[in-house]
């Protein structure tokens, strides 16, 4: 039989319904308003609004939970939020806001940005204190901390850009400590400190004065033409594979063994993540890791030496050799401690030659021995037939993190970075929005990056505590919640101990 709608005709009918009905119990923004409490945004922004002062504002909390709902569901831009905001009834309940209540402009919170939270820390403080609430609940552990960075799109036209001179090396976090080691080396064997750059080139500079073509501007040697964004000039020139080149941002993050995100920094897309690991660095040191999880483009020695003296476990993965096809890898030449010297494949000794400027040893063979070596195409294409080998003067620290490596625990560790920092990576770009940014400048970066973030700690941390509640009872019965974690530990750890002996460890043990 045949039925023909008729709710058009009906569309007028006076009825009586709460909003509160309207929302599915089950919705996400119930258990979000359910578990975590916002009310730390008033304490957050009191000193940003006048107590007695102008017209009545919006709620700082309901100003903070609009782009909360844009970030949580991935909505591509805050004029669509708005949109959603005004059909949808579930973020109606979740802001506040009845069924005839206006529903703010889509410029507000940018008007709000940029008069009351910008050049602050805002953000920042609101993504520690969501991390704060699911450190309470015990499901957070630091003891070994992972750290990657991946890249953000920025809203800049690829084709809009100048040339500009910067620094071809800018200042390291470990510059001074470098050069003081280089020049204990250098005098240990016999060689002069290296001189001051900086020193030589105003000494030239004055010594060239007055001379012919001196008002002619000049690009000193130490500077580098790199592309700049004339849209976004914080923003960087990245390489994206082989054949696409973008301006981007890099967003550095740590997260635990049980994937809640701790931390986060945003940089210039075509700066190297070991550049730019201090920053993220100084945030973990908090946490207090124990062992700290990284690829191989943290593998340099500076950052092995930092975190081996802090008495901290680094676990970097095999890197490579960038050696070319057809010849000997560096591996293949043997460093003898005692003589400090090298032997190369054909027996014949590599003697130290000196330390240069990037801490490096330098190790030259006799190139009228090395002429009659069979082995010499395989060895080096040099036109006067020397070898030369270099070992940094951290080279051991390199070493004790191979050692770090070969072992089965760290193994097993590093394998797990697939299923928390790059599965954190994959969900904020899939279903979160942080794949392209949609606002310019470092500091909207951040509040993005921060605020998604945030945004699926919220989520994960929800979705816990709302099973614990299904199963145990009210969310005050932490004896009941804790079971329940337990019980999901055990479960993945029996999956995991059936083919790695760690997980088999580690089940014995709980």
């Amino acid at each position: 039989m045949i039925t023909k709608d008729s709710s058009k005709a009906n569309g007028n009918q006076m009825q009586i319904v709460s909003l509160e009905d309207l929302v599915p119990q089950d919705h996400l923004l119930r258990k979000v308003d359910k578990y975590i409490d916002f009310d730390f945004i008033y304490d957050l922004v009191e000193d940003r609004y006048s107590p007695d002062q102008g017209r009545p504002s919006i709620d700082p909390v309901m100003l903070i939970k609009i782009p909360f709902i844009q970030y949580m569901f991935g909505i591509k831009s805050m004029r669509q939020t708005i949109k959603e905001i005004e059909v949808n009834v579930a973020y109606r309940w979740f802001l506040g806001l009845d069924f005839y209540d206006s529903v703010p402009h889509f410029s507000t919170f940018g008007k709000n940005y940029k008069r009351r939270f910008e050049d602050t820390d805002l953000f920042e403080q609101i993504f520690q204190n969501i991390l704060m609430q699911c450190m309470d609940a015990k499901l957070v552990d630091t003891d070994t901390v992972f750290i990657d960075a991946t890249h953000i799109k920025a809203c800049a036209n690829r084709k809009k850009m100048k040339k500009v001179l910067v620094a071809k090396k800018n200042a390291r976090f470990y510059d001074e400590t470098l050069r003081k080691e280089i020049d204990a080396d250098r005098e240990a064997h016999g060689k002069k400190p290296l001189k001051d750059k900086d020193k030589d080139d105003d000494d030239d500079d004055d010594k060239g004065s007055g001379g012919p073509g001196a008002d002619k501007e000049e690009v000193s040697p130490d500077t580098k033409e790199q592309k700049q964004s004339t849209t976004d000039p914080d923003s960087g020139w990245f390489h994206k594979g082989e054949h696409k080149e973008v301006f981007a941002y890099s967003i550095e993050t740590a997260c635990d063994r049980h994937g809640w995100i701790l931390g986060y920094t945003a940089h210039p897309g075509n700066e190297h993540d070991s550049r730019t690991f201090p920053f993220i660095y100084e945030k973990m040191q908090k946490f207090d890791p124990k062992t700290l999880v990284m690829d191989a483009g943290y593998k340099t020695p500076a950052i092995a030496k930092l975190l081996i003296d802090n008495g901290q476990t680094p676990v970097f993965p095999y890197k490579r050799p960038m050696t070319k096809k057809g010849f000997f890898k560096k591996n293949e030449y043997a460093y003898d401690e005692y003589y400090d010297c090298c032997i190369c494949p054909g027996d014949q000794i590599i003697n130290y030659s000196t330390t240069n400027r990037e801490g490096y040893r330098e190790y030259k063979s006799n190139g009228h021995v090395c002429a009659g070596c069979p082995m010499l195409d395989r060895c080096t294409g040099s036109r006067n037939h020397v070898k030369v080998l270099t070992r940094h003067i951290w080279e051991d620290y390199m070493e004790i993190c191979e050692d770090i490596r070969h072992t089965k625990t760290m193994k097993d560790i590093y394998d797990m970075r697939k299923e928390t920092i790059e599965r954190i990576f994959g969900t904020a770009k899939e279903h979160h929005g942080m794949r392209y940014a949609v606002s310019r400048g470092h500091d909207q970066i951040m509040m993005k990056v921060g605020l998604t973030f945030a945004c699926m700690n919220i989520k994960k941390l929800v979705n816990i505590l709302s099973k614990a509640d299904d199963k145990y009872g009210p969310s005050g019965d932490r004896q009941g919640r804790s079971a329940l974690l337990l019980e999901k530990l055990k479960y993945h750890l029996t999956r995991k101990a059936q083919t790695n002996s760690l997980f088999a460890w580690a089940l014995s043990t709980v």
